[in-house]
């Protein structure tokens, strides 16, 4: 029975060590999303950071401002949102589809 408890603490610590390891690739990948036809770019990285937003010269119009603000934050929220399923498609793939709790990325 020991030897069990140990191998399963062994195969534990190699998980959390691919894990780790995934975690870091996937924080260097970046994904951009598009709004409002391409007016609206958002880049972030696999931790979820904003790193750019382009926004097309035309889609700045200083009487309608709100409509910008708009498009960043659907921008964003898009970006966000592919940068949290790339995650838990990575993670899935390593552990195989299994939902293990606490793991929720």
């Amino acid at each position: 029975m020991r030897g069990g408890m140990g191998n399963l603490m062994k195969q534990a610590q190699q998980m959390q060590q691919k894990m780790m390891k995934l975690q870091e690739e996937i924080a260097k990948k970046t994904l951009d999303a598009s709004v409002g036809g391409g007016m609206v770019t958002v880049t972030v990285n696999g931790k979820s950071e904003v790193l750019r937003i382009k926004i097309e010269p035309q889609v700045v119009d200083p009487n309608d401002v709100e409509m910008l603000e708009d498009l960043i934050v659907a921008g964003v929220n898009e970006a966000l949102r592919k940068a949290q399923e790339m995650m838990a498609e990575e993670m899935s793939k390593l552990t195989g589809g299994l939902k293990i709790p606490g793991l929720s990325l």
